[in-house]
């Protein structure tokens, strides 16, 4: 990565009042809000964490976006998967380079995102055309058009199979995963770890019981509540608000058949 901004690159603008602008710097282009317009021009070739002035005399702090402020800023088809459950996601699938990763509920691509910059190689099936449309271009707008070399959606309903072989890694973002996993385990290696993503324990309590006829074990459901703090010299409490409930994650190993007999 440069030293500098450079004309192609997404940057993050942010105003006094903690408002995000996501752009992507254009030689001759501008940056326009309610308080007049910055040129492109002033911050292509320049540093990151500057601040600069707009036309109309509002201060933005200029630096390049993280992956989770391109989450919540990324263009979406349908509802994506916050940061507070990328993160644990992909701890508790334990992604390391070179994985090889079966992922179904593309959605907007935000986990998928993350999963091929942690360098995994994704095999994702996808029901919606428009949705899988949507989830490789914003993996090419944050990772390049490179990552779309491991990057394997097929438009396919995992309801009704699973074609992919000798997988590492399973995550299902789907109202009924239950109905996946039969088709899943012959492709997911022993050893292995599945993660789905549920947004209420009726689903997660469905997960269980398919999971407890096996071939899986260790299987756990976790939910991540993320809260912030006020912190002002003395002045310290909890935030008044929280990102409270968004989903249960439940994760398992699959076993060899009859292992855990």
């Amino acid at each position: 990565m440069s030293a500098h901004l450079v004309a192609g690159e997404l940057v993050l603008l942010v105003d006094r009042k903690d408002r995000r602008y996501l752009i992507r710097l254009e030689a001759g282009g501008e940056f326009h809000s309610h308080a007049g317009y910055i040129a492109h021009d002033e911050l292509i070739g320049g540093p990151a964490g500057i601040s600069l002035k707009s036309t109309g005399g509002a201060t933005y702090l200029v630096v390049r976006p993280t992956l989770s402020d391109f989450v919540l800023k990324m263009p979406r088809g349908a509802q994506v998967i916050y940061p507070k459950d990328i993160g644990p996601i992909m701890m508790l699938a334990d992604v390391f380079p070179g994985a090889r990763v079966f992922e179904s509920g593309l959605g907007s691509g935000a986990l998928s995102t993350a999963l091929l910059r942690a360098g995994a190689e994704i095999v994702g099936y996808e029901l919606r055309e428009d949705f899988a449309a949507r989830a490789q271009k914003n993996v090419a707008t944050f990772l390049g058009d490179a990552a779309l070399e491991r990057y394997h959606v097929e438009l396919r309903d995992a309801y009704e199979g699973v074609d992919a072989i000798d997988v590492d890694r399973a995550i299902l973002d789907l109202p009924e995963p239950w109905q996946v996993i039969p088709h899943l385990t012959p492709a997911l290696r022993p050893g292995g770890v599945l993660v789905a993503y549920t947004p209420s324990i009726i689903q997660a309590t469905r997960v269980r019981e398919t999971l407890e006829r096996g071939p899986y074990a260790l299987a756990a459901t976790v939910e991540v509540l993320h809260r912030g703090w006020h912190i002002d010299g003395h002045a310290v409490r909890p935030d008044h608000r929280m990102v409270a409930h968004t989903g249960f994650l439940t994760h398992a190993r699959r076993i060899e058949d009859g292992a855990g007999d």
